[in-house]
């Protein structure tokens, strides 16, 4: 179990019509494993390029969007074109071998359980996205894609998030700006002290801990688990 900030009550969104509770959830390594699509994807752009990319070294890093990595091996000159090959080759490569991260149906539901509705804000490609969410069967109300770090506020304010759960700096950093409460999930690359010193309200390994937690939250119990 993460060690958990003392859980505050939902407040009212501005958003009118929107229910009391609204949970944002990041894609990548928080409720889907993409890293064997993407690895497989990378692979598949090297044979068709012929530009080498380190598949194993870029899904250590992913999160951010897809053009800082494709930086890190094309020239500038040639990201767009390699961006948009990549995205042509996703739906292929990715989608199928790519499974749902422990917890994240469990997650979902209870959201929903609880009278709320669930909102994926992520950095990827929206059609990609929701490729992965409709492969998977996951249940989720609202998907806004390509969104990364503080821009995520945008979609956050927008639906009412009171709660944004992600496994990256980057995703605290958006539940921050949008002035959300920060649930953190040490289940992609960064790991607990690093999402802590960030600023993460709450710091969970996993989803799995994540009803529980909601629970408490719900409750108003700084002591929930």
């Amino acid at each position: 179990m993460g060690d958990m900030a003392a859980p505050t009550a939902p407040s009212d969104p501005t958003v009118p019509g929107a229910p009391a509770l609204t949970v944002g959830f990041d894609l990548d390594m928080t409720l889907i494993d993409s890293r064997p699509g993407i690895r497989a994807t990378y692979v598949e752009l090297t044979a068709r390029t012929g530009v080498h990319v380190d598949a194993d070294l870029a899904i250590t890093r992913l999160g951010p969007p897809l053009e800082q990595e494709i930086r890190e091996w094309f020239p500038e000159e040639r990201v767009a074109e390699a961006s948009e090959l990549y995205r042509e080759l996703y739906p292929q490569y990715a989608v199928a071998p790519s499974p749902a991260m422990p917890g994240a149906r469990a997650a979902l539901a209870a959201v929903h359980a609880a009278g709320g509705r669930t909102l994926v804000v992520t950095a990827k490609y929206e059609p990609s996205a929701k490729l992965h969410l409709d492969h998977l069967g996951l249940d989720v109300d609202i998907l806004v894609g390509s969104l990364w770090a503080e821009a995520k506020a945008e979609a956050l304010r927008a639906h009412g998030a009171t709660v944004y759960v992600g496994d990256h700096t980057g995703d605290v950093r958006g539940a921050r700006a949008a002035g959300a409460l920060s649930v953190a999930v040490a289940s992609g690359p960064c790991g607990a002290p690093e999402l802590r010193a960030a600023g993460a309200d709450v710091v969970l390994d996993d989803l799995t801990a994540f009803p529980g937690w909601l629970g408490g939250y719900l409750a108003g119990d700084a002591a929930s688990a």
